[in-house]
């Protein structure tokens, strides 16, 4: 009986594949786990002139609440937002679909923040690129020195950078404070088992990549 080498090559490769496929079963989750928690920054600011909270219409609500808790800690001494100008869900109150920017201003209201400390920018914004050179704006047109910005862990590395990157030079300091995730952001353990997960995480990567080509 002949011996066939071409089967032995097969088991081989069978065995390197199985071994593979093993390896990155057993391995994901850390790997997931470290992409995660590689997005989660954040720049100690003990008090600025104004807190500026990113748009975000999937996240707007835990956002809001870090800066109302923030504003009470007396952190800072008004609320700036952005405005993406997406409308929201359908409002029984108003009888209409409301910007998610209004929503923004009524849950800030609504957790103890002052309207009159609540302040649109009245530019409307379609990344955080655009959020970020709005905020200059308006921190050289009013003469602040220093800046807090919120938003969702996952994008908290992005917005940094991109804020230090359109604020170098100017003169206005800029820090940031990022959600925990666990609220409407899933945990770094878990966001690969969730379609919300792939979008923060995941998409946050492209977006990262493309924000470094395109703007640094």
């Amino acid at each position: 009986m002949s011996f066939k080498w071409s089967k032995v090559f097969d088991n081989r490769r069978a065995r390197k594949f199985f071994i593979a496929a093993l390896a990155l079963l057993v391995g994901w989750p850390l790997v997931a786990w470290v992409a995660a928690k590689r997005l989660i920054v954040s720049a100690e600011l003990s008090r600025a002139d104004a807190l500026v909270v990113l748009a975000g219409s999937s996240a707007y609500n835990e956002r809001t609440r870090l800066a109302a808790s923030l504003f009470r800690e007396g952190r800072a001494p008004k609320i700036i937002l952005t405005d993406d100008g997406l409308l929201s869900g359908w409002s029984n109150e108003l009888q209409r679909n409301p910007l998610f920017v209004e929503r923004e201003a009524e849950s800030l209201v609504g957790a103890g923040v002052p309207r009159a400390e609540i302040e649109q920018l009245p530019q409307k914004v379609s990344g955080t690129h655009d959020e970020a050179l709005a905020a200059l704006d308006y921190a050289e047109s009013h003469g602040l020195h220093s800046l807090l910005i919120v938003t969702s862990s996952y994008h908290s590395r992005r917005a940094l950078w991109t804020f230090r990157t359109v604020f170098a030079g100017s003169g206005v300091s800029v820090g940031l404070a990022s959600v925990a995730p666990g609220d409407q952001m899933p945990r770094p353990a878990v966001w690969w088992l969730r379609p919300r997960g792939w979008s923060a995480v995941a998409g946050e990567y492209l977006k990262f990549v493309y924000y470094w080509l395109r703007y640094r």
